[in-house]
């Protein structure tokens, strides 16, 4: 079955194949099919934002789509970055100045700095809508280590490891079960 997974994040779309690929499954990027569509996130919540994705590509190539909304939320910034993860040092910002932005406002603030990734992700075939959560808790490092994954996974250290995500290769974080991608489990 050819799924399309409503992503240009290169990263994302990395990990999510690896959990997925296989099964009769073949699922593509946006930018696997050369699609350089962007949907405005217009969503208040991440649910919102996925099911604005999967129903925007949908219309667009008629195939079932995967698509979903994920991100940061620190409790000691309220939940921030939240669903502006993606553009919390403004527009056009780069992963580094989020991260930066981040590193910066949590420099005065007492540590432990609790943080999680959540993720909402839809499947939407035109008629059916199935949704998944997930969520992956652990903290803010006081500086980026890592060279693997993507956003802010230089910056976050799951519970249970003294790595941050971009120190563990993609096949331990899905091995691990620790990808917060709701249907890696």
């Amino acid at each position: 079955m050819k799924i399309i997974f409503a992503t240009q994040n290169q990263g994302k779309s990395k990990e999510v194949k690896n959990i997925l690929n296989g099964n009769s499954l073949q699922v593509y990027s946006l930018y696997d099919l050369g699609n350089d569509i962007e949907i405005e996130e217009t969503g208040e919540t991440f649910k919102e934002n996925a099911f604005l994705k999967a129903k925007t590509i949908y219309d667009v190539y008629k195939v079932p789509v995967i698509a979903d909304d994920s991100g940061l939320e620190i409790e000691q910034l309220d939940g921030r970055p939240g669903v502006y993860s993606a553009r919390y040092a403004g527009e056009n910002c780069t992963f580094d100045d989020n991260n930066k932005k981040v590193l910066k406002e949590l420099e005065d603030k007492p540590e432990p700095h609790k943080a999680r990734f959540v993720c909402h992700a839809v499947f939407y075939d035109g008629k059916n809508l199935f949704e998944s959560v997930g969520e992956l808790k652990g903290v803010i490092t006081k500086s980026p280590a890592g060279e693997h994954g993507f956003g802010y996974d230089p910056i976050f250290i799951p519970e249970g490891y003294d790595k941050t995500l971009a120190e563990l290769e993609i096949e331990e974080k899905i091995k691990s079960a620790i990808a917060p991608w709701p249907l890696a489990n």
